[in-house]
Protein backbone atom coordinates (compact mmCIF):
# COMPACT_ATOMS: atom_id res chain seq x y z
CA UNK A 1 0.00 0.00 0.00
CA UNK A 2 1.02 3.82 -0.33
CA UNK A 3 2.29 5.20 2.69
CA UNK A 4 -0.07 8.19 4.08
CA UNK A 5 1.04 11.71 2.77
CA UNK A 6 3.56 13.55 4.81
CA UNK A 7 2.32 17.11 6.77
CA UNK A 8 1.47 19.57 4.70
CA UNK A 9 4.23 22.20 4.53
CA UNK A 10 3.08 26.00 3.45
CA UNK A 11 3.13 27.32 0.00
CA UNK A 12 2.09 30.65 -1.70
CA UNK A 13 -1.28 29.79 -1.59
CA UNK A 14 -1.27 28.44 1.80
CA UNK A 15 -1.31 31.20 4.78
CA UNK A 16 1.76 30.96 6.52
CA UNK A 17 0.74 30.48 9.86
CA UNK A 18 -0.97 27.17 10.81
CA UNK A 19 -2.82 28.83 14.09
CA UNK A 20 -3.56 32.79 14.86
CA UNK A 21 -4.84 33.84 18.15
CA UNK A 22 -5.26 37.59 18.51
CA UNK A 23 -6.54 38.89 22.20
CA UNK A 24 -8.14 36.05 22.68
CA UNK A 25 -11.08 35.96 25.94
CA UNK A 26 -12.49 33.17 27.73
CA UNK A 27 -15.17 33.46 30.72
CA UNK A 28 -16.63 30.33 32.49
CA UNK A 29 -19.18 32.60 34.03
CA UNK A 30 -17.96 35.28 35.63
CA UNK A 31 -14.35 33.34 36.01
CA UNK A 32 -12.04 35.34 33.38
CA UNK A 33 -10.07 32.32 32.34
CA UNK A 34 -8.14 33.65 29.30
CA UNK A 35 -7.46 37.48 28.98
CA UNK A 36 -6.09 38.38 25.59
CA UNK A 37 -4.39 35.49 24.55
CA UNK A 38 -2.10 36.14 21.39
CA UNK A 39 0.18 33.50 19.39
CA UNK A 40 1.19 32.48 16.57
CA UNK A 41 2.41 28.85 15.53
CA UNK A 42 3.90 28.54 12.40
CA UNK A 43 3.89 25.30 10.27
CA UNK A 44 6.00 22.38 11.71
CA UNK A 45 6.55 24.75 14.84
CA UNK A 46 6.65 22.44 18.16
CA UNK A 47 5.24 24.31 20.64
CA UNK A 48 4.88 23.35 24.71
CA UNK A 49 2.73 25.18 26.68
CA UNK A 50 3.25 25.01 30.85
CA UNK A 51 1.72 26.61 33.58
CA UNK A 52 0.16 25.52 36.59
CA UNK A 53 -3.03 24.24 37.41
CA UNK A 54 -5.98 26.70 36.41
CA UNK A 55 -3.79 28.84 34.24
CA UNK A 56 -5.58 28.14 31.24
CA UNK A 57 -3.68 26.19 29.63
CA UNK A 58 -6.20 23.33 28.56
CA UNK A 59 -8.70 25.56 27.62
CA UNK A 60 -6.47 27.45 25.44
CA UNK A 61 -6.04 24.54 23.14
CA UNK A 62 -10.00 23.33 23.64
CA UNK A 63 -10.47 26.57 21.96
CA UNK A 64 -8.73 25.95 19.05
CA UNK A 65 -10.93 23.26 17.46
CA UNK A 66 -14.04 24.97 19.18
CA UNK A 67 -14.51 22.19 22.37
CA UNK A 68 -14.39 25.55 23.91
CA UNK A 69 -16.23 29.08 22.70
CA UNK A 70 -13.60 32.03 23.04
CA UNK A 71 -16.07 35.25 23.59
CA UNK A 72 -14.03 37.81 22.30
CA UNK A 73 -11.10 38.17 19.94
CA UNK A 74 -10.23 35.99 16.80
CA UNK A 75 -8.87 32.62 16.50
CA UNK A 76 -7.74 31.21 12.62
CA UNK A 77 -6.96 27.62 12.03
CA UNK A 78 -4.73 26.89 8.50
CA UNK A 79 -6.42 29.90 7.14
CA UNK A 80 -10.37 29.56 8.34
CA UNK A 81 -11.34 31.48 11.02
CA UNK A 82 -13.34 30.02 13.80
CA UNK A 83 -16.82 31.44 14.26
CA UNK A 84 -20.40 29.58 15.36
CA UNK A 85 -20.69 28.50 10.93
CA UNK A 86 -20.46 24.71 12.14
CA UNK A 87 -19.27 24.32 8.52
CA UNK A 88 -16.25 26.15 9.59
CA UNK A 89 -15.91 24.65 12.64
CA UNK A 90 -15.87 20.83 10.95
CA UNK A 91 -13.56 21.93 8.27
CA UNK A 92 -10.81 23.01 10.97
CA UNK A 93 -11.95 19.60 13.23
CA UNK A 94 -10.87 17.67 10.40
CA UNK A 95 -7.82 19.21 9.92
CA UNK A 96 -6.62 19.30 13.95
CA UNK A 97 -5.81 16.46 15.81
CA UNK A 98 -6.31 16.31 19.32
CA UNK A 99 -5.09 13.90 22.02
CA UNK A 100 -6.70 14.02 25.55
CA UNK A 101 -5.74 13.15 28.91
CA UNK A 102 -7.91 10.26 29.28
CA UNK A 103 -7.56 8.64 26.00
CA UNK A 104 -11.37 9.25 25.24
CA UNK A 105 -11.75 5.58 22.99
CA UNK A 106 -14.65 4.01 22.47
CA UNK A 107 -14.45 0.49 24.67
CA UNK A 108 -16.88 -1.47 22.96
CA UNK A 109 -14.99 -0.84 20.14
CA UNK A 110 -11.69 -2.56 18.95
CA UNK A 111 -8.40 -1.10 18.16
CA UNK A 112 -9.05 -0.88 14.50
CA UNK A 113 -12.61 0.03 14.63
CA UNK A 114 -11.61 3.03 17.08
CA UNK A 115 -9.00 4.23 14.33
CA UNK A 116 -11.17 3.66 11.31
CA UNK A 117 -14.96 5.15 12.78
CA UNK A 118 -13.68 8.95 11.73
CA UNK A 119 -11.97 7.96 8.48
CA UNK A 120 -15.00 6.14 7.10
CA UNK A 121 -17.65 8.28 8.55
CA UNK A 122 -16.08 11.91 8.28
CA UNK A 123 -13.73 11.22 5.43
CA UNK A 124 -15.46 9.06 2.99
CA UNK A 125 -13.01 6.72 2.83
CA UNK A 126 -13.66 2.61 2.00
CA UNK A 127 -13.63 0.36 5.17
CA UNK A 128 -10.54 -1.65 3.22
CA UNK A 129 -8.99 1.67 3.05
CA UNK A 130 -9.41 2.98 6.09
CA UNK A 131 -8.16 -0.40 7.61
CA UNK A 132 -4.98 0.18 5.83
CA UNK A 133 -4.43 3.77 7.03
CA UNK A 134 -5.19 2.63 10.78
CA UNK A 135 -2.45 -0.61 10.59
CA UNK A 136 -0.02 1.83 9.45
CA UNK A 137 -0.29 4.22 11.81
CA UNK A 138 -0.50 1.78 14.78
CA UNK A 139 2.38 0.01 13.32
CA UNK A 140 4.08 3.84 13.50
CA UNK A 141 3.12 4.02 17.48
CA UNK A 142 4.58 0.53 17.23
CA UNK A 143 1.20 -1.51 18.43
CA UNK A 144 0.29 -3.28 15.20
CA UNK A 145 -0.22 -6.47 17.24
CA UNK A 146 -3.11 -4.75 19.49
CA UNK A 147 -5.42 -4.16 16.11
CA UNK A 148 -8.48 -6.84 17.29
CA UNK A 149 -8.43 -5.79 21.02
CA UNK A 150 -10.74 -3.97 23.33
CA UNK A 151 -9.11 -0.50 24.94
CA UNK A 152 -9.79 -2.21 28.00
CA UNK A 153 -7.50 -5.15 27.40
CA UNK A 154 -4.44 -2.23 26.52
CA UNK A 155 -2.26 -0.48 29.14
CA UNK A 156 -2.86 2.95 29.81
CA UNK A 157 0.32 4.02 27.72
CA UNK A 158 -0.83 1.64 24.78
CA UNK A 159 -4.39 3.22 24.69
CA UNK A 160 -2.55 6.64 24.64
CA UNK A 161 -0.53 5.37 21.34
CA UNK A 162 -3.96 4.50 20.31
CA UNK A 163 -5.09 7.99 20.53
CA UNK A 164 -2.50 9.31 18.94
CA UNK A 165 -2.53 6.64 16.11
CA UNK A 166 -6.40 7.32 15.85
CA UNK A 167 -5.86 11.15 15.57
CA UNK A 168 -3.02 10.65 12.73
CA UNK A 169 -5.52 8.60 10.85
CA UNK A 170 -7.70 11.94 9.59
CA UNK A 171 -4.27 13.14 8.03
CA UNK A 172 -4.35 16.13 10.50
CA UNK A 173 -2.08 19.24 9.46
CA UNK A 174 -1.97 20.20 13.15
CA UNK A 175 -1.50 17.99 16.38
CA UNK A 176 -3.06 19.29 19.63
CA UNK A 177 -2.02 17.35 23.19
CA UNK A 178 -3.94 17.96 25.86
CA UNK A 179 -1.31 16.66 29.05
CA UNK A 180 -0.71 13.54 27.55
CA UNK A 181 0.95 11.44 30.17
CA UNK A 182 -0.27 13.00 33.05
CA UNK A 183 -3.44 10.21 33.44
CA UNK A 184 -0.28 7.45 32.99
CA UNK A 185 1.47 5.33 34.99
CA UNK A 186 5.44 6.82 35.41
CA UNK A 187 6.69 3.24 33.43
CA UNK A 188 4.29 4.17 30.60
CA UNK A 189 5.22 7.98 30.37
CA UNK A 190 8.20 7.11 28.36
CA UNK A 191 6.50 5.07 25.48
CA UNK A 192 4.04 7.74 24.61
CA UNK A 193 6.90 10.59 25.02
CA UNK A 194 8.98 8.73 22.19
CA UNK A 195 6.03 8.51 19.54
CA UNK A 196 5.22 12.43 20.20
CA UNK A 197 8.98 13.04 19.53
CA UNK A 198 9.08 10.85 16.63
CA UNK A 199 6.10 13.17 15.31
CA UNK A 200 7.66 15.98 16.28
CA UNK A 201 11.13 14.74 14.04
CA UNK A 202 8.41 14.55 11.12
CA UNK A 203 8.07 17.81 11.14
CA UNK A 204 4.15 17.72 12.26
CA UNK A 205 2.80 21.15 13.58
CA UNK A 206 2.01 20.59 17.41
CA UNK A 207 0.47 22.59 20.37
CA UNK A 208 1.35 20.41 23.61
CA UNK A 209 -0.06 20.90 26.90
CA UNK A 210 2.42 19.05 29.15
CA UNK A 211 4.33 19.24 32.35
CA UNK A 212 7.52 17.12 30.72
CA UNK A 213 9.99 19.32 30.85
CA UNK A 214 12.30 17.08 29.34
CA UNK A 215 9.98 16.62 26.28
CA UNK A 216 9.85 20.61 26.11
CA UNK A 217 13.54 20.86 26.18
CA UNK A 218 14.34 18.11 23.28
CA UNK A 219 11.31 18.53 20.64
CA UNK A 220 9.98 22.73 21.42
CA UNK A 221 10.86 24.92 19.31
CA UNK A 222 8.94 27.45 21.17
CA UNK A 223 8.16 26.62 25.21
CA UNK A 224 5.33 29.28 26.66
CA UNK A 225 4.30 29.36 30.34
CA UNK A 226 0.71 31.03 31.42
CA UNK A 227 -0.61 32.07 34.12
CA UNK A 228 -3.88 33.20 35.42
CA UNK A 229 -4.89 33.56 31.39
CA UNK A 230 -1.94 35.67 30.20
CA UNK A 231 1.06 34.22 28.73
CA UNK A 232 4.06 35.25 30.80
CA UNK A 233 7.05 34.04 28.97
CA UNK A 234 7.63 32.52 25.47
CA UNK A 235 10.91 31.79 24.23
CA UNK A 236 13.12 29.04 22.71
CA UNK A 237 13.99 26.37 25.25
CA UNK A 238 17.81 26.91 25.87
CA UNK A 239 16.95 30.43 27.41
CA UNK A 240 13.42 29.78 29.15
CA UNK A 241 15.19 27.18 31.18
CA UNK A 242 18.46 28.48 32.16
CA UNK A 243 17.62 32.26 32.05
CA UNK A 244 14.23 32.91 32.70
CA UNK A 245 13.25 36.36 32.48
CA UNK A 246 10.17 36.57 35.09
CA UNK A 247 10.07 35.83 38.81
CA UNK A 248 6.67 33.93 37.95
CA UNK A 249 8.34 31.47 35.46
CA UNK A 250 11.89 31.48 37.87
CA UNK A 251 9.40 30.20 40.78
CA UNK A 252 7.44 27.87 38.75
CA UNK A 253 10.44 26.28 37.21
CA UNK A 254 11.51 25.91 40.75
CA UNK A 255 8.95 23.79 41.61
CA UNK A 256 8.72 21.50 38.47
CA UNK A 257 12.16 21.02 38.30
CA UNK A 258 12.93 20.10 40.96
Amino acid sequence: MSEPSAPQTASPQTPAAAIEMQDVHKWFGRFHVLRGVDLTVQRGERIVICGPSGSGKSTLIRCINRLETHQRGRIVVDGVELTDDTRRIDEIRRDVGMVFQHFNLFPHLTVLENCTLSPIWSLGKSQKEAEETAMHYLARVRIPEQARKYPLQLSGGQQQRVAIARALCMSPKIMLFDEPTSALDPEMVKEVLDTMVSLAKDGMTMLCVTHEMGFAREVADRVAFIDQGEFVEINTPEPFFTNPQHDRTKLFLSQILR
